[in-house]
């Protein structure tokens, strides 16, 4: 039988910075919370997590992310997959066919639910430095373009069309990811 693994994404979440929580800080906060296990992947505020036996995970990291409140100031919402759905995403090739050249980068972004429905889909903003590719009820799928000397963001664009908070992580981050932890 194989365990359950949760991949945990907090918004806005730079180890070591202010009102971000260091490393130790958060294995600890969902360890305290009902993790088995808990292990921070890169510093951008991804952690995958085993739930303790009869440990609902987004129940677990809503309490881990009360903890860091406390500990740290970190007040950021917690978005929660499943690595098995992580994977059956990977797996699922959703960006073949795109390119991101140079600075570009594929992404995705993870929403809460229910949420406001977005416009159709694909789309691409005025500017021409977002594409909008796909989504479902969990997550948008865009391309990040450099115009000039910036680069489109997914997260403020989906936060101000929504009015909701929502991270994003490159494409690449959750490849990694579930290549780890498979």
């Amino acid at each position: 039988m194989s365990v359950a693994r949760y991949a945990a994404f907090l918004r806005n979440v730079n180890l070591g910075r202010t009102n971000s929580p260091t490393r130790d800080q958060l294995e600890a906060a969902f360890l305290a919370a009902g993790a088995a296990t808990a292990q921070s992947f890169q510093v951008n505020g991804t952690l995958v997590f085993t739930p303790a036996r009869g440990t609902r995970p987004r129940a677990l990291a809503a309490r881990a992310c009360e903890a860091l409140a406390a500990s740290c100031g970190m007040r950021e919402p917690v978005f929660v997959r499943s690595v098995d759905e992580l994977r059956a995403l990977v797996a699922s090739d959703p960006f073949a066919g795109q390119v991101a050249d140079g600075r570009d980068a594929c992404c995705i972004s993870f929403l809460g639910a229910p949420r406001k429905p977005l416009p159709t889909l694909p789309l691409a903003t005025p500017r021409g430095d977002l594409e909008l590719l796909r989504a479902d009820d969990t997550h948008v799928l865009s391309v990040s373009r450099w115009v000039g000397a910036s680069a489109g963001s997914p997260n403020a664009w989906l936060e101000r069309t929504l009015g909701e908070l929502a991270t994003t992580r490159n494409w690449r981050t959750v490849v990694r990811l579930v290549e780890k932890y498979s």
